[in-house]
C-alpha cells in the first residue's frame, strides 16, 4: 500500500500544533483588510487572531479569497513526487471555490503521475467541523486504512459532522451573502440571536431563534442533547471569533450536563471570521442527523 498525505485547507481552524500531530498539508485562503493581503495561516502568523478581531470590532471590513488551482497544483506535485498519494478533504463547495479549484488541480497534476492516486472530498463542512472530520480521519489512518479507503470512509461519514452556531450580528453574514437582508434586519431590530447550523448541503442555515446570549448558548448544548450519538464517548470542537469565555461555558456545560470527556478550543479564522463577526460560535459533534 502506498503511503499517502492528508491535504486540507486553513478553514478547518484547527490549531498549528493539532494540524502537525495529525500531519496534515495545510494549504491557506486569503483574507484582504485594511489595503493589505494576509494568509489565514493556523499558527496566526499571517495575522494574529487578536489583531483580527481588534480591527473588525474597530468597523474594517474584509474580503476573502479562495486556495486558487495554482497553489493546489504546486503543494500535490510537492507530494506526488516524494512518491505519495494524496486524500484531499476541502472547505465546502457550497460556501467556496477551493474544492473545485482542488478537483481541477487533481485532473492536471495526475497525468505526470501515472502511478499516483488523488481523492479531492468535498467535506460540506466548515471551520472546526471540517477540523472534526480531519480528526477522525487521522485516526482512521492510523488505523491503517488506504488512501481510497480513507476517501471513501470520510464520504460517508461527513454527514454526520453536525455544525450548530450562533452569531452576535447577522449583518457580517448579510454582507456575505450568507443570509438575507430581511433576515438580517428582522433579527437586529428584534434583539434575536440566531441558531443556524450547516445543513445537508453545506450551507448555513438559520433553524431556530433565542432571546439574548445566554439562550443562544443553551440552544447549541440542547442540539447535542438531542442529536449526539452517545456525547459522553465524543470528543467535541468549539470555535470561537473572539469570546473564549463563553466557549468555556459552554464546553463546561457539555461536561456536566452531557458528560462529554474531551472538547477542543480554538479562534475562528480570520477567513471564515470575516463572514461570521465577532462573538461567533460553533458547537462541532457526530450526530444521528445534520
Amino acid at each position: 500500500m502506498r503511503d499517502y498525505v492528508i491535504m486540507t485547507d486553513s478553514c478547518c481552524d484547527l490549531n498549528a500544533y493539532m494540524a502537525q500531530q495529525m500531519d496534515l498539508y495545510v494549504l491557506p485562503l486569503m483574507l484582504h483588510m485594511d489595503g493589505k493581503d494576509y494568509p489565514n495561516m493556523l499558527d496566526g502568523s499571517g495575522i494574529s487572531f487578536e489583531e483580527f478581531y481588534r480591527k473588525m470590532r474597530s468597523g474594517m471590513l474584509a474580503t476573502t479569497s479562495a486556495v486558487n488551482v495554482g497553489q493546489f497544483e504546486d503543494a500535490m506535485r510537492a507530494v506526488l513526487a516524494q512518491g505519495k498519494d494524496i486524500v484531499c478533504l476541502s472547505f465546502s463547495s457550497a460556501l467556496s471555490t477551493t474544492y473545485q479549484s482542488a478537483v481541477i488541480a487533481a485532473d492536471e497534476v495526475i497525468a505526470d503521475f501515472p502511478d499516483a492516486h488523488i481523492y479531492v472530498v468535498d467535506t460540506l463542512c466548515a471551520s472546526l467541523g471540517q477540523g472534526l472530520l480531519l480528526y477522525l480521519a487521522s485516526e482512521q489512518k492510523k488505523k491503517g486504512l488506504s488512501a481510497e479507503e480513507l476517501a471513501a470512509w470520510a464520504e460517508q461519514t461527513k454527514g454526520s459532522i453536525c455544525h450548530w452556531f450562533t452569531v452576535d450580528d447577522l449583518n457580517y453574514l448579510k454582507m456575505g451573502g450568507r443570509v438575507s437582508a430581511t433576515t438580517a434586519l428582522v433579527g437586529t431590530m428584534l434583539s434575536i440571536k440566531p441558531v443556524m447550523h450547516m445543513s445537508d448541503e453545506g450551507k448555513l442555515t438559520a433553524v431556530g431563534k433565542a432571546r439574548g446570549r445566554k439562550g443562544s448558548l443553551k440552544a447549541l448544548v440542547d442540539a447535542v442533547e438531542r442529536l449526539a450519538i452517545e456525547p459522553e464517548k465524543q470528543t467535541m470542537f468549539i470555535c470561537h471569533a473572539d469570546c473564549e469565555a463563553d466557549a468555556r461555558m459552554v464546553a463546561e456545560e457539555l461536561k456536566t450536563r452531557l458528560g462529554v470527556k474531551t472538547v477542543y478550543i480554538n479562534y475562528i479564522g480570520p477567513v471564515i471570521g470575516s463572514h461570521a463577526g465577532p462573538n461567533t460560535l460553533g458547537l462541532f459533534f457526530i450526530g444521528s442527523e445534520r
